[in-house]
C-alpha cells in the first residue's frame, strides 16, 4: 500500500550521489540503445528507399508520441517507486524490441523495405512503441536528482545529465551509421537487444533507497492532467517558465528543420555527418562545465541570459556562407543547451514538492516535446515555397548588405529572424512579474543552512549519571549556546566596600526571570528555566564568610541567576 505523505523536504541518503551516478550511467546505456535502434531504423529505411517522407513521418511521430504520453509517464513516476518505474520501462521496451526483431526476421528484409506493403509501417510502429516507453526513464531520472542528491548539488547533477545526453547523441549518430552501413539492420537489432539486456540486469541489482511511496493526494487517475496543472499553478511563475521553454522549442524547431539541409549544402552528406559529430561535442563540454561549476545562485537569470545568447548565435552563424562560421555557431549553440535545460530542471526540483515532480516534469514535456516538430512541419513548406525562392530572385540583392551572397540566403534569413525572436523573448522575460516571483520563490524554498558551530543543548534532568553508575546532582545552569544575549549575571563587589548587590544600589538582590522571547528558535521563558522539582536547602553561610553589613541585616547570600539582557551592566 502506498502512503500519503506531507510535502516535506527529501533528505538524500548517505552515498546518494554515488547511487545517482549508477542510475545516470544505467539510463545513459538504455537511452543510447533505444536511440541506436531508432536512428538505425531511420538510416536504414532512407538508405534502402531514398524516401524522405518515410523518415520525416517516423521522426515527427516519435516526438509527438512522447508529448502525448508524457502526462501518463509523469503520473506513473509519482505513483510508484522510481526503481520499479525504470525497471518496468526497460523490461517492456526490451520485450517490444524482441517482438520487433522476431517480426523482422520472420517477414524478411526484402518485404519490409517495400513501402507499398504494410510490413514496414507495422515494423516502425512497434519500434516506435518501444522507444517511447523507454522515455519514461527520463522523467524518473529527473526525480531521482531530488531523491538522491543534496539540494546545493542539483545543478551539478543536472549538468551531468546534459553531459550524458551529449555523449548519447554523439555515440548514437556514429554507431547507428556504422552498424547499418557495415552490418545491416538485422545485426543492429541484435546488438541493441544485447546492450539493453545488460542495462536491465544492472538496474535490477542496483539499490535505490526510497523509504516510502510519496503521494500528494489519494488520486486514482492514470493520466492526472489536472494534478499536474494544479502542481504547476501552486508554484507562482512556474507555468510561465514552462511556456518560455515551449516558445524556445518552437524557435528550436526552425533549426531542427533547416540545419541539416544547410549543412549538407555546405559540406555534402558525408562531410556534414563528420562536422555535425564535431559540433555535438558542445553538448559534452557544456554539460561538463555545469557539472563542475553549477548555475550560480539564480538559475532563472542564468537560463534567460543563455537563451538570449542562443538567439544571438542562431541569428549570426549563417550571416555569411562560411563553413567555419556555421560549425563554430553550432558548437556554441549546443554547448549552451545543457545549461538551459539544467536550469529549468533545477528550479522545478526545488520549488515543486517531491511527491508531484513526476507530473510536473510530464506536464512540461507534454508541451515542450510537441513544439519543435510542429514548428519543423510548419517552417519547412514556408522555406521551400516562399522564402528560398524569394531570396534566389529579388531578395538576395536587397539583403546582400546583411546576408552576403550564396545559394542558401533564404535559410540564412530564416535563421536570422528566428534568432532575433529568441533573444527578444528572453529579454522581455526579464521584465515579467512571473520571473521575479519565481526567482523569489526559488530563493525562499532553499533548505536552511546548517550551522556546524552550534551544539545541541542536552535535555534537562534532575541527576547526571557518572561513570561508575552513581548519580550526581545536576550541574549549575550554563549559558545556552544558541542564545548569546542571555548570560549568567553574578553579583559584583563594589571597590573599596564589603557590600554585595545584584544590581547597582537601587535594586535589591533577586532572582529575575527572562521575559518571553518570540525569537531564539521559538523558545520562551519557561523553556529556559532550570528543571522543576524540590529545591535542596541552601546551607547557611558561616558568620565569618559574610561581611558585617550582611550579617547585620541577615540578607541571604545572592547566587548566580539568569537576568534579562535589558539590565544595565555594572560600572
Amino acid at each position: 500500500m502506498s502512503q500519503v505523505a506531507d510535502p516535506v523536504a527529501v533528505q538524500p541518503p548517505p552515498g546518494g550521489m554515488r547511487t545517482f551516478l549508477h542510475v545516470l550511467i544505467n539510463t545513459a546505456v538504455a537511452n543510447i540503445t533505444t536511440s541506436f535502434l531508432w536512428f538505425g531504423l531511420t538510416f536504414w529505411i532512407y538508405a534502402e528507399t531514398r524516401n524522405v517522407i518515410a523518415t520525416g513521418v517516423i521522426g515527427g511521430a516519435y516526438m509527438l508520441f512522447i508529448s502525448l504520453f508524457s502526462m501518463l509517464f509523469g503520473t506513473l513516476v509519482d505513483r510508484f517507486r522510481k526503481k520499479a518505474v525504470m525497471l518496468w520501462a526497460t523490461v517492456i521496451a526490451f520485450g517490444v524490441f524482441c517482438l520487433d526483431t522476431a517480426f523482422f526476421f520472420l517477414i524478411g528484409e526484402a518485404q519490409i523495405v517495400d513501402l507499398t506493403l504494410p510490413w514496414f509501417w507495422i515494423f516502425a510502429v512497434v519500434m516506435l512503441a518501444g522507444a517511447v516507453v523507454e522515455q519514461l526513464r527520463s522523467i524518473a531520472l529527473s526525480t531521482t536528482v531530488t531523491l538522491l542528491v543534496p539540494d546545493e548539488r542539483h545543478a551539478n547533477a543536472n549538468g551531468l545529465v546534459g553531459t550524458v545526453q551529449g555523449v548519447s547523441m554523439l555515440v548514437t549518430s556514429v554507431l547507428s551509421g556504422l552498424s547499418v552501413g557495415l552490418l545491416g539492420m538485422g545485426w543492429t537489432l541484435i546488438i541493441g537487444l544485447a546492450a539493453m539486456l545488460l542495462a536491465m540486469v544492472h538496474l535490477a541489482a542496483l539499490h535505490i533507497p526510497e523509504r516510502e511511496i510519496v503521494h500528494a493526494e489519494g488520486q486514482t487517475k492514470w493520466v492526472d492532467i489536472r494534478g499536474g496543472w494544479l502542481a504547476v499553478r501552486a508554484a507562482s511563475g512556474l507555468f510561465a517558465l514552462i511556456l518560455f521553454s515551449t516558445i524556445n522549442n518552437f524557435v528550436g524547431g526552425v533549426y531542427m528543420a533547416l540545419m541539416d539541409p544547410y549543412g549538407i549544402d555546405l559540406f555534402g552528406v558525408a562531410g556534414w555527418g563528420i562536422w555535425f559529430a564535431v559540433a555535438s561535442t558542445g553538448f559534452i563540454a557544456g554539460g561538463v562545465v555545469v557539472a563542475a561549476t553549477g548555475l550560480g545562485r539564480k538559475p532563472m537569470r542564468t537560463m534567460l541570459l543563455l537563451a538570449a545568447f542562443i538567439g544571438l548565435v542562431g541569428a549570426t552563424f549563417a550571416l555569411r556562407e562560411w563553413g567555419w562560421l556555421f560549425i563554430v555557431g553550432c558548437w556554441l549553440y549546443m554547448a549552451v543547451i545543457p545549461a538551459v535545460e539544467a536550469a529549468e530542471q533545477t528550479v522545478i526540483q526545488r520549488v515543486v514538492p517531491y511527491e508531484t515532480q513526476g507530473r510536473v516534469f510530464g506536464f512540461a514535456m507534454m508541451f515542450e516535446a510537441a513544439a519543435a516538430p510542429i514548428t519543423a512541419l510548419l517552417i519547412a513548406p514556408i522555406a521551400q515555397f516562399w522564402v528560398i525562392p524569394y531570396m534566389r530572385e529579388d531578395g538576395e540583392a536587397q539583403w546582400a548588405w546583411l546576408l552576403g551572397e550564396g545559394e542558401n540566403r533564404g535559410i540564412a534569413l530564416i535563421f536570422l529572424v528566428a534568432g532575433l525572436a529568441c533573444a527578444l523573448i528572453a529579454v522581455l522575460a526579464f521584465l515579467t512579474p512571473q520571473y521575479r516571483r519565481l526567482s523569489a520563490q526559488y530563493e525562499q524554498s532553499a533548505p536552511p543552512a546548517e550551522d556546524e558551530g552550534e551544539a545541541e543543548v542536552p535535555a534537562p534532568s534532575d541527576s547526571v549519571a557518572t561513570k561508575g553508575g552513581a548519580t550526581a546532582p545536576p550541574p549549575p545552569p550554563t549559558d545556552p549556546p544558541h542564545i548569546g544575549a542571555l548570560r549568567p549575571f553574578r553579583p559584583y563587589q563594589r571597590a573599596g566596600r564589603h557590600q554585595f548587590s545584584a544590581h547597582p544600589p537601587t535594586a535589591p538582590a533577586h532572582r529575575c526571570l527572562p521575559a518571553p522571547l518570540s525569537t531564539h528558535e521559538g523558545r520562551t521563558a519557561p523553556d529556559l528555566l532550570p528543571p522543576a522539582g524540590p529545591r535542596k536547602a541552601r546551607p547557611r553561610p558561616s558568620p565569618r564568610s559574610v561581611p558585617d553589613a550582611r550579617r547585620r541585616t541577615n540578607t541571604p547570600a545572592p547566587t548566580a541567576h539568569w537576568c534579562h539582557p535589558a539590565l544595565p551592566e555594572a560600572p
